[in-house]
């Protein structure tokens, strides 16, 4: 019976994100959620985030096909 709301991150967030990010990036990882509780990270989503047709109502966007766009970049520079 959730649903989501717009929000700015908060700064501990962005710090976990900042922390993770590079990581994530290293292993190829295009399209990543978390899970943040009470400031800490519980989960990583590498498999099947969500919240893609929320963000797209937010801002206005085709998150999908931003994610298409980056793995079709990614694979012209492998190749």
């Amino acid at each position: 019976g959730g649903r989501g709301a717009a929000t700015e991150l908060t700064p501990r967030e962005l710090e976990i994100c900042a922390a993770l990010g590079p990581e994530l990036a290293r292993r190829g990882l295009v399209f990543v959620g978390i899970d943040v509780i009470a400031g800490y990270l519980t989960e990583i989503n590498v498999t099947s985030p969500t919240g893609i047709v929320a963000i797209d109502r937010f801002n206005g966007t085709d998150t999908a096909a931003l994610i298409w766009d980056a793995i079709e970049a990614r694979a012209a520079k492998a190749a």
